[in-house]
């Protein structure tokens, strides 16, 4: 799998690179795995800005901007949270599209209305609507979280285009 994810990393690279578009994340249950993903490949600060890692509500709302309505209305794993993280790494970074991710990893935290496995995903770009997402990803916590950073960087694969 870290061979997969650098090799996807390095598609995303060149993706951006040829576009000319400097890219952050805002990450939440990847506790900063796509950004690592990203900074494996040789000369990713040609495209990577930077990386959020807003594990808690607070630093949801301090670092990013997440409102706390959104939170207390529909909680951090949610296609309005990860939207809201989206836009607020772009407005707080230099970056022109960003990706957000935010879920329950577990292997505890779940609910019936939101197993572990549930992740929601956002991608923003400056100028576009912003693309959420919501999936169920099946296996242990690594398990989990490994798969949330490919989905997060195919993600970014499609959104560009």
């Amino acid at each position: 799998m870290e061979d997969d994810l650098y090799r996807l990393a390095v598609r995303v690279g060149r993706a951006l690179k040829r576009r000319e578009t400097m890219m952050a994340t805002a990450e939440s249950c990847t506790g900063g795995w796509i950004s690592q993903a990203i900074t494996m490949v040789p000369g990713s600060s040609e495209w990577f800005e930077r990386g959020f890692v807003t594990y808690t509500n607070v630093s949801k709302q301090e670092m990013l901007g997440v409102k706390p309505r959104s939170l207390a209305k529909h909680g951090a794993v949610s296609e309005q949270v990860v939207r809201e993280m989206a836009q607020g790494a772009l407005a707080k970074s230099h970056a022109r599209l960003t990706v957000a991710v935010s879920g329950v990893a577990g292997p505890g935290g779940g609910t019936a209305e939101k197993p572990v496995g549930t992740v929601c995903f956002a991608w923003s770009r400056k100028g576009k609507a912003v693309a959420v997402e919501t999936r169920r990803f099946r296996g242990d916590r690594d398990a989990v979280r490994k798969r949330c950073v490919e989905h997060a960087l195919r993600g970014v694969l499609k959104f560009i285009d």
